[in-house]
């Protein structure tokens, strides 16, 4: 199963950024299909942005859409997420996942159960 490791979480005041990484460690996955998920206290885990084999295959949630940047880094087996703007709302523990891409883009990205690597999270606060 491939490791992955999140970093970048912390504290921030709204309307601040900050950017996230995942590593993965033992597999090159440039075909998979990576994801950024968040959950928040008492609401289900749901997808955030997802990027396909290819970057201009990128799914954003509507309320991160025009705030956050997906990216990856295929030789470093390594995907981003770049957030700015960020309020209350986007506090959540943020994890990273991957998997082969065995559905369309959204579908995956709307159904975090179909990936089956996951980091151990990175908490994200927004608060003043």
């Amino acid at each position: 199963q491939v490791q992955l490791v999140e970093s970048g979480g912390g504290l921030v005041q709204p309307g601040g950024s900050l950017r996230l990484s995942c590593a993965a460690d033992g597999t090159l996955f440039g075909s998979y299909t990576m994801g950024w998920y968040r959950e928040a206290p008492g609401k289900e885990r749901e997808g955030v942005s997802c990027i396909g084999n290819r970057d201009d295959t990128i799914y954003y949630r509507e309320s991160v859409k025009g705030r956050f940047t997906i990216s990856r880094d295929t030789a470093k087996n390594a995907v981003y997420l770049q957030m700015t703007s960020l309020t209350a709302e986007d506090t959540a523990v943020y994890y990273c996942a991957v998997e082969p891409p065995n559905y369309s883009i959204r579908h995956m990205c709307d159904m975090w159960p179909l990936f089956s690597s996951w980091g151990q999270g990175t908490q994200v606060t927004v608060s003043s």
